[in-house]
C-alpha cells in the first residue's frame, strides 16, 4: 500500500463477433511483498479459442518472467521461441504489452505489436522516451521491442490496448484506414477533460464501447482496453462482530466514528453496539428481499445489514463475479459495490463467539464469521487487488 496514491487496474473486453471467447487476455498481479503491480495484455492471432490458447500462454509466461525480474530482451526471446509462428510470414501467432509499476518509484513498459501504451498526465499525453531493442529468436525473424521507463505520478493514467481498438472502422466509409491511435489519444483526452476523475474501469469500458461503434456494432477483431489509475484512495470501513470483552465497546464505536471513508457495519449485535455507544436509533428499512434479512439505517453509517448470512452470500457471489456482471439491489449485492468501490479497506472483526452460529440446522454453506471474513479477505486482496487491513478486537 502506498501513502501517497492507490493503483486502481481495470480491463473491459469485448469478443469478435459471434465468438464466445477473447482472443486476447489480461492479467494483473500485486506483489506487496516487493510493492510491485504487474499488468499484461496479450493479444493471439485471429480470434476464437486457439487466439485464447496462444494470449493465455503468453500473458503467463511474460507475467512469470517478471515477477522473476527477468531482462526484457530475454523475457522476449524466450517467449518469441515457445510460441508458434505463422509459416508464410514468420511472425508470432501473440502481441504483448507488459507494464510492470515499482510503487513510488518507475515503471517499466515493454511491447511487441501492440499499440502503443498511452500514458495521461496533468489532462495531456506524456511523451515517452521509447527505446527500440532488436532480439531474434530461434523462430522468428528478427523482431523489434519498445521499451520505456518513466517515475509515476500521482493521478497518472496508463492505458493498453489491442489492436482491435486501433483497427476498428477499418474499411469503413468514416475510417477506411481504421480509427487510429491519433484518434484514440484524443478521444481519451476529451474523456479525462469531461470527467477528470473517471475511475478506469469507466475509462476502459467507453474505450471499447468507441471501438464497438465503429465497427456497427459488430466488432472484427477482439477488443480490450486496460487502464490503470494512480490515485487518491477511496477507503472503506466493514465492522463486524463484538469485542469479546465489553470494555472495548467505547473504545471500537469511536474508532469507527473517526474513521475517514465509508462505512459498513455487519450484524444486529455489532450495530445495536454503536446505537448504544453513539445513542442514534436503527432505522429499519422497509424493502423486502427474499431470502435475506432486511437491511437498516443509523446516522453516521452507510449501511447496517444482517452479519454471517449475508457475509457469506457476498463471498460466493465475489468467488464468481465477473466485472460484466450486474449487481441488483439486495443487501449482499449493495456491499459488493460499496466493496469494488473502494480501494483500501478496514476491516474490523469482532471474536466473540455468538452461539447461535454453532446451530447444526443451519444450511450447510453457512460459515463463522472468522472463515468466512478470512475468505472475503482473500478474494479483495488476490481477485480484486483491494488494499485490506484487518484490525481484530
Amino acid at each position: 500500500m502506498s501513502e501517497s496514491y492507490y493503483i486502481e487496474v481495470a480491463v473491459n473486453q469485448r469478443n469478435h463477433d459471434k465468438e464466445r471467447i477473447c482472443g486476447d487476455m489480461f492479467l494483473s498481479e500485486k506483489l506487496k511483498d516487493e510493492q510491485r503491480v504487474i499488468s499484461v495484455l496479450t493479444d493471439g492471432m485471429g480470434h476464437g479459442v486457439k487466439a485464447n490458447v496462444l494470449a493465455t500462454l503468453t500473458a503467463k509466461m511474460a507475467m512469470n518472467f517478471s515477477k522473476d525480474k527477468k531482462e526484457s530482451g530475454r523475457i522476449a526471446e524466450v517467449i518469441l521461441n515457445t510460441l508458434p509462428v505463422c509459416s508464410e510470414r514468420k511472425i508470432s501467432y501473440a502481441t504483448f504489452t507488459i507494464v510492470d509499476i515499482q510503487i513510488g518509484g518507475t515503471t517499466h513498459i515493454l511491447e511487441y505489436g501492440n499499440p502503443q501504451t498511452i500514458v495521461i498526465r496533468d489532462g495531456k499525453i506524456l511523451n515517452l522516451e521509447w527505446n527500440t531493442v532488436v532480439t531474434t529468436s530461434e523462430k522468428v525473424r528478427s523482431d523489434e521491442l519498445a521499451m520505456c521507463e518513466f517515475v509515476q505520478e500521482k493521478d497518472d493514467r496508463i492505458l493498453m490496448f489491442s489492436d482491435g481498438i486501433t483497427q476498428s472502422g477499418l474499411g469503413s466509409a468514416k475510417f477506411p484506414m481504421g480509427f487510429g491511435h491519433e484518434s484514440l489519444q484524443k478521444f481519451i483526452l476529451d474523456l479525462v477533460h469531461n470527467d477528470q476523475k473517471i475511475s478506469a474501469q469507466n475509462l476502459a469500458r467507453k474505450v471499447v464501447n468507441l471501438a464497438h461503434l465503429n465497427d456497427n456494432y459488430k466488432a472484427k477483431d477482439d477488443m480490450s482496453c486496460a487502464c490503470i489509475y494512480l490515485r487518491t484512495p477511496r477507503k472503506l470501513m466493514l465492522f463486524t462482530g463484538p469485542p469479546v470483552d465489553r470494555s472495548k465497546d467505547a473504545e471500537v464505536a469511536e474508532l469507527v466514528k473517526n474513521f475517514d471513508g465509508k462505512k459498513i457495519v455487519c450484524g444486529a449485535t455489532t450495530a445495536d453496539l454503536l446505537s448504544r455507544e453513539w445513542i442514534e436509533p436503527i432505522i429499519d428499512e422497509p424493502t423486502f428481499y427474499p431470502g435475506f434479512p432486511p437491511t437498516s439505517k443509523m446516522q453516521g453509517v452507510d449501511l447496517v445489514t444482517e452479519g454471517v448470512i449475508t457475509l457469506n452470500a457476498v463471498a460466493e457471489i465475489l468467488d464468481t463475479y465477473k466485472l460484466s456482471q450486474t449487481l441488483t439491489n439486495t443487501p449482499p449485492d449493495r456491499i459488493i459495490k460499496m466493496l469494488l468501490e473502494s480501494d483500501e479497506i478496514t476491516i474490523v472483526m469482532g471474536t466473540k463467539l455468538n452461539k447461535s452460529h454453532l446451530d447444526p440446522t443451519l444450511p450447510t454453506q453457512f460459515e463463522l464469521r472468522r472463515t468466512v471474513v478470512r475468505r472475503l479477505i482473500g478474494l479483495l486482496e488476490t481477485k480484486f487487488l483491494k488494499d485490506v487491513n484487518v484490525i481484530y478486537i
